[in-house]
């Protein structure tokens, strides 16, 4: 059997922890002066949006736990670690997402027949500076949300939060224009079905992690025959490929190796061409000499 390829897998951990942690500052700061001056000035608007921060807050955080568990290293008991840590949080997020969809909706809906009235100026300075801090909080999260579904996620939560703002904005700038107060609840209702839409994909994502999915964009079939077209290799069966967290794709087969061949020189060389090949460094090849009951042709090598 072949040993793992590649045991050292960070993926950028520190780096999706330092980008986490300073999204949460940003956001946890703004949220305290919102709830300080709400305090100060008596305004509910400003408390209602303090409330909406936390949860962005506590998404954050739970993305940052997630992140910062992950690198803790593997053990006899759980030998991939807690990598999958951060999946489990990517999916909490994007509940949460539809969550704060359907709480949008519902609001929105019920305040439609009867707009309430709405100090429009106030708002608007909540609105731009919300945005200006999500647009921050965007800004740091941006390059390490391609490399991990759990900054994906919190992201998306971010994301959401921004357009939130941008709808205050307009909603404000609305009402100070015509105080034509239905704007803000539809706002509210086109917000949702966008935030609906971004949490579809981490949702998505995520269960097909948890599920052993092969990775998207992953060509199983391509993978198969590359394995059985190697030469001194005659076929592959039990394939298998999966994702262990973001980033980090594993492989594990059985290859029919022909007589005359050295096992492990070919079963090293097929570890390495799907490494450089397929960009599958954690690979487990078991090799034989001969076709069991259990061989299954290469036409009908079985997805994960």
């Amino acid at each position: 059997m072949a040993p793992a390829m590649g045991q050292s897998h960070d993926h950028g951990g520190s780096t999706n922890i330092r980008a986490l942690a300073v999204a949460a500052g940003l956001i946890i700061a703004f949220m305290v002066v919102e709830a300080v001056g709400g305090v100060l000035t008596g305004s509910l608007a400003l408390l209602a949006d303090a409330g909406h921060m936390a949860s962005d807050a506590a998404s954050l955080l739970l993305a940052l736990f997630a992140a910062w568990l992950a690198t803790h290293p593997p053990t006899p008991r759980r030998s991939f670690g807690y990598r999958r840590a951060e999946i489990l949080a990517a999916l909490a997020n994007g509940v949460a997402l539809v969550a704060i969809a359907i709480w949008i909706v519902i609001e929105a809906v019920r305040r439609l027949p009867d707009p309430p009235d709405i100090d429009g100026p106030i708002v608007l300075v909540i609105g731009v500076i919300g945005l200006v801090v999500n647009a921050g909080a965007l800004v740091v999260l941006w390059g390490s949300r391609r490399e991990s579904l759990n900054v994906d996620a919190a992201f998306r939560h971010v994301i959401a939060d921004a357009l939130g703002s941008v709808g205050v904005i307009v909603s404000a700038l609305d009402l100070i224009a015509t105080d034509w107060t239905p704007i803000d609840p539809i706002l509210s209702l086109l917000i949702a079905v966008l935030i609906a839409f971004s949490a579809w994909s981490v949702l998505r994502e995520s269960v097909a992690v948890l599920l052993e999915a092969a990775p998207r964009g992953m060509d199983v079939d391509a993978v198969g025959q590359a394995i059985a077209e190697h030469d001194g290799v005659s076929d592959v069966h039990d394939l298998h490929i999966w994702t262990i967290t973001s980033g980090f794709v594993a492989l594990s087969a059985h290859i029919v190796v022909e007589e005359g061949h050295d096992c492990h020189v070919r079963q090293r060389e097929v570890a390495t061409m799907l490494h450089e090949r397929f960009d599958i460094a954690h690979t487990t090849l078991q090799t034989d000499h001969s076709r069991d009951s259990g061989f299954v042709p290469i036409s009908e090598v079985e997805r994960e």
